[in-house]
C-alpha cells in the first residue's frame, strides 16, 4: 500500500480493474476503495458457537475488493472470535451471555492492526451452542422404565438453559410417547482455571404400554436468542420395546471393575494431542475382543487407529480403560480413572499397500480382561431388563469368524451407541478413507483403499468412538467383521465399514507371528447364541411409496421420463396395472418407470427403459416385497463390480465407495452401490454397470470413528516435564479436562 502525500487517506490500488468508473459499476483502478465501493456480506447473520460463517467483501461490479478483517465486540470474558485473513469467522467457544453482537470490519490492507478507515462492517449474533450431543446419543427402554438425559451447552453464567421437547422424528414432529419431567440446569460462573458450562438434565418416563417396538425422540433445543434465527437442537433416539429390554451406552464408557468386559470404552495411554506444552485434546475407541493365539496368550483387538494412533505407535506402549475421552484426557499415571489392561503388541501398517485392514492387537495384562471374552450387552435379557454380558460364539466356526451376506442382520456392541443391530447393506465394498495424525483431524496422513469390506446401514447403529467394536451375526453371535469407519447419508442414515473378520485374522496372522512361529489367531467365544437385537430402524424403508411424483426433477429429467414411458407401454402384460413416470430411488434427482404390479405378482422387466431404471410397485403402492438378491443375479453383479470399481474411483473424486447391495427401484435385483460425497458437485455419474442397475448413496464422506474430546483446561507442563523426567512418559500433564465427542 501507498499512502498519498497530499491526504490522510489510504489509496488502494484495485489490480486487474481497468474500466472507468461509473462504466457496469466497476471502481476505477485510479480511484481510492472507500465505503461507499465495498460491501460487507457473509452467508449468516446468526450463528451459534459450533458454528462458522464466510464473509466477503465485494466491489459494486461483484469483484472482491481488497481488505483486511478484524473483529470487535463479542462476549466480554471469551472475546469477539477470531477472522481468518479470507474472511472465514470462528466464534469463541464458549459465552458468558444467553446472546452477543460481534461486528466484522472490513478494512483497508495493512490497517488491521492500527486506527483507520473502515470500508464496511456487519453485525453477527452469537449464541450458545451444544458442547457434545445429548447423552446418551440412543438407548432402549420398556414399559414404564426411566433415564436421564443430559445435555451440556456452551455457557458460562448467564440465564440461558436447554428446552427438553418429546417427538416421534428428528423434524420435530410432537409426540406423546412417554413424559418428561422438569429439566434441571446447573449454572455456574466463569473461573480463569476451570470455566464450567451449562448442564441441563431430564428424565424421561416410557408409557405403559408399548405395543410394538417404535423410536421416539427427546430433542434438546438451545433457543437462538433471536426470532428469525434456528435454534440449535440436539436429540437422543429412545427405542421403545415390549420386551422390556433397557439398554444404555452409558456403561460402555464407564471406569469398570477388573477384569474388564469388551465393547468397552478404550484407546492408547498417548493418543493426545499438545500445544504450546498443554494437552489439547484426546481420543478414544473400543475395545473389540479377545483372540489368543496358538499357545493360548491373549490379546485384546480393536483398530490400528485406536490402539496403535493410525500407525505411530511402538509395541509396548500402553493401553487403558476407559480411552482417554472418558477419563477427562487425563492419562494413566497422572491421575485416577483408568486401569492399564494390555501392551500393544502389534499392528498391519496402515501405510503399506499389502494391508487391508484396520486393525491391532494388544497382550492382556494378566487379570485386566474377561478370560472368557465376555461382551458387554451381547446376552439375554435378565431380570431387571439389562442385557447380560456374553461372549461371541465361536462353536459354527471354530473361533474363525463367518462371512457377511446381503441382508444379514448383524449387531455391535461399542463405547458410544452400545448395543445395535442393523443389516448388511452392501457386499464388496471398495472404500477410501482418510486417515490423520491428530485427534482433531487437522493433520492429514494419509488416504487408503480398502477393498472387498461390508457396510452395515441403520440409524443410531454406530457413531464416533466405536471404532474398534466387533460385528456379530444376530442369529448366532459368531464374529462377522471389525468395525472401523463410518457417514451420515442426507436421509440421517449411518452407514458403517467394517474389515471382514476371516481378513482380520489372516492379517494378524501373516504380519504378527509369535515368537515360536506362526500364530494361528481366533476369536476367544463360548457356544453360538442369538443377540438381543436393538434396531432403531431400517437402513430405508423398502415399503415406502415408490411411484413417487416428478414435480422436483428438472425439465431435462421430465422430458427423458416421457419418452421412456412411451417405450414402458410396450412392457404391459397381464402383471403390469399400469406405467406411470417418477422419481428413481436409487438415483437421487433422476427419472424412473414404475410400474404397477398386482400384489405378490413378479414381472420379467429390464433395468432400463430407453435408459431410465425400470421400478418394481406393487398395487397398493410399495414396492415389491422380495427376498435379497441372491446367487447368480447377485455374483454377477459382483463381479461387474470388481472389474470396474477401481476405474470408478479414479475417474470421480466425489466417489468415495463402491460395492454390491439391494436395488431400491427393483428390490429383487442387486445394485452396484456408489458411495458419494454429497457436498461435492458428482457430475456425471454412471446409470449402469455392465447393464447392472447402480444405486447413488449421497452422504458424507467415510471418516474413522473414534471419539474426539477437549480439554477443558490444562497446567503448565513445567511440572509435567519433571515427572516425565523421571517416568520416560509425555511432558504433558491433562488436568479437570473436559469431553466432547466428535460429532460425525
Amino acid at each position: 500500500m501507498r499512502r498519498n502525500a497530499l491526504n490522510s487517506l489510504p489509496l488502494l490500488l484495485v489490480p486487474a480493474l481497468i474500466a472507468v468508473a461509473g462504466c457496469g459499476g466497476r471502481v476505477s483502478a485510479f480511484s481510492p476503495v472507500t465505503a461507499e465501493h465495498v460491501a460487507v456480506s457473509a452467508t449468516a447473520t446468526h450463528i451459534d458457537t459450533n458454528g462458522r460463517t464466510q464473509y466477503l467483501a465485494t466491489l459494486p461490479g461483484g469483484d472482491p475488493a481488497p481488505v483486511e478483517w478484524s473483529v470487535s465486540g463479542g462476549d466480554p470474558t471469551a472475546g469477539p472470535g477470531h477472522i481468518s485473513a479470507d474472511g472465514l469467522y470462528t466464534p469463541p467457544s464458549y459465552l458468558t451471555q444467553d446472546a452477543v453482537t460481534v461486528r466484522v470490519n472490513a478494512l483497508p490492507v495493512g490497517q488491521a492492526t492500527q486506527p483507520g478507515i473502515q470500508l464496511g462492517s456487519a453485525a453477527l449474533i452469537v449464541t450458545p451452542g451444544f458442547l457434545q450431543p445429548l447423552t446418551p446419543e440412543n438407548l432402549a427402554l420398556g414399559p414404564n422404565a426411566s433415564v436421564t438425559i443430559s445435555g451440556s451447552m456452551t455457557e458460562v453464567g448467564g440465564s440461558g438453559g436447554i428446552r427438553f421437547t418429546l417427538a416421534s422424528d428428528t423434524a420435530g414432529t410432537r409426540s406423546e410417547a412417554g413424559s418428561l419431567g422438569p429439566p434441571h440446569c446447573i449454572r455456574r460462573a466463569v473461573a480463569s482455571s476451570n470455566p464450567a458450562y451449562t448442564v441441563c438434565t431430564v428424565a424421561y418416563t416410557a408409557p405403559a404400554v408399548i405395543p410394538a417396538s417404535t423410536s421416539v425422540y427427546v430433542v434438546g433445543t438451545v433457543p437462538s436468542g433471536t426470532a428469525d434465527a434456528s435454534p440449535s437442537h440436539s436429540w437422543t433416539r429412545v427405542l421403545l420395546n415390549a420386551a422390556g429390554i433397557t439398554s444404555n451406552p452409558a456403561a460402555h464408557q464407564a471406569h469398570l471393575a477388573v477384569p474388564v468386559q469388551l465393547g468397552s470404552s478404550s484407546g492408547n495411554n498417548s493418543d493426545y494431542d499438545s500445544s504450546q506444552g498443554l494437552l489439547a485434546d484426546c481420543c478414544g475407541g473400543t475395545l473389540g475382543a479377545l483372540i489368543q493365539d496358538a499357545a493360548g496368550t491373549q490379546y485384546v483387538l480393536s483398530n490400528n487407529h485406536v490402539l496403535a494412533r493410525s500407525d505411530q505407535s511402538m509395541a509396548g506402549e500402553t493401553i487403558i480403560q476407559p480411552g482417554l475421552i472418558d477419563n477427562a484426557c487425563t492419562p494413566f499415571g497422572y491421575g485416577p480413572g483408568a486401569t492399564p489392561v494390555a501392551t500393544l503388541t502389534g499392528y498391519p501398517a496402515l501405510s503399506s499397500p499389502a494391508t487391508n485392514v484396520d486393525a491391532a492387537i494388544a497382550r492382556v495384562t494378566p487379570g485386566s480382561v474377561d478370560a472368557k471374552g465376555n461382551i458387554l450387552e451381547l446376552g439375554a435379557r435378565q431380570s431387571d431388563g439389562t442385557l447380560a454380558s456374553a461372549p461371541p460364539g465361536i462353536s459354527s466356526t471354530n473361533g474363525k469368524g463367518e462371512a457377511a451376506s446381503l441382508g444379514m442382520m448383524v449387531a455391535k456392541s461399542g463405547r458410544t451407541t452400545g448395543l445395535t443391530c442393523a443389516a448388511v447393506s452392501a457386499v464388496s465394498v471398495d472404500v477410501v478413507v482418510d486417515y490423520f495424525t491428530d485427534c482433531a483431524e487437522t493433520s492429514h496422513s494419509m488416504t487408503k483403499t480398502f477393498t472387498n469390506q461390508i457396510a452395515i446401514s441403520g440409524p443410531s447403529f454406530s457413531d464416533a468412538g466405536d471404532s474398534g467394536a466387533l460385528v456379530v451375526d444376530t442369529a448366532n453371535a459368531e464374529p462377522v467383521g471389525l468395525f472401523f469407519a463410518g457417514g451420515t447419508d442426507a436421509n440421517g442414515v449411518e452407514h458403517a465399514i467394517a474389515n471382514p473378520a476371516g481378513d482380520v485374522l489372516a492379517a494378524l496372522d501373516l504380519q504378527i507371528p509369535t515368537p515360536t512361529g506362526p500364530a494361528n489367531y481366533s476369536f476367544v467365544g463360548a457356544a453360538d447364541h442369538p443377540v438381543s437385537c436393538l434396531s432403531y430402524g431400517g437402513a430405508r424403508s423398502l415399503k415406502q411409496p415408490a411411484g413417487e411424483s416428478i414435480a422436483g426433477l428438472s425439465a431435462a429429467e421430465v422430458q427423458r421420463a416421457e419418452a421412456a414411458l412411451q417405450l414402458a407401454q410396450l412392457q404391459l402384460n397381464p402383471t403390469v396395472l399400469r406405467t406411470e413416470a417418477a422419481t428413481s430411488k436409487d438415483h437421487p434427482g433422476e427419472a424412473g418407470i414404475a410400474f404397477h404390479l398386482e400384489p405378490g405378482s413378479s414381472a420379467n422387466l429390464p433395468n432400463f427403459i430407453g435408459g431410465v431404471p425400470t421400478m418394481v410397485v406393487q398395487a397398493n403402492g410399495s414396492p415389491a416385497e422380495t427376498q435379497q438378491p441372491r446367487g447368480a443375479a447377485l455374483a454377477q453383479a459382483i463381479a461387474a463390480k470388481q472389474r470396474n470399481a477401481a476405474a470408478i474411483l479414479k475417474a470421480n473424486p466425489a466417489i468415495f465407495g463402491v460395492g454390491v447391495g439391494q436395488s431400491l427401484d427393483n428390490p429383487a435385483d442387486a445394485a452396484i452401490m456408489l458411495f458419494v460425497d454429497r457436498t461435492k458437485a458428482p457430475g456425471k455419474l454412471p446409470e449402469s454397470v455392465e447393464g447392472q442397475r447402480v444405486r447413488v448413496i449421497l452422504m458424507d464422506r467415510l471418516h474413522v470413528t473414534r471419539a474426539h474430546g477437549q480439554p477443558e483446561s490444562s497446567v503448565s507442563s513445567c511440572q509435567s516435564r519433571a515427572r516425565a523426567a523421571s517416568e520416560d512418559e509425555s511432558d504433558l500433564l491433562p488436568f479437570n479436562n473436559r469431553l466432547s465427542d466428535d460429532d460425525r
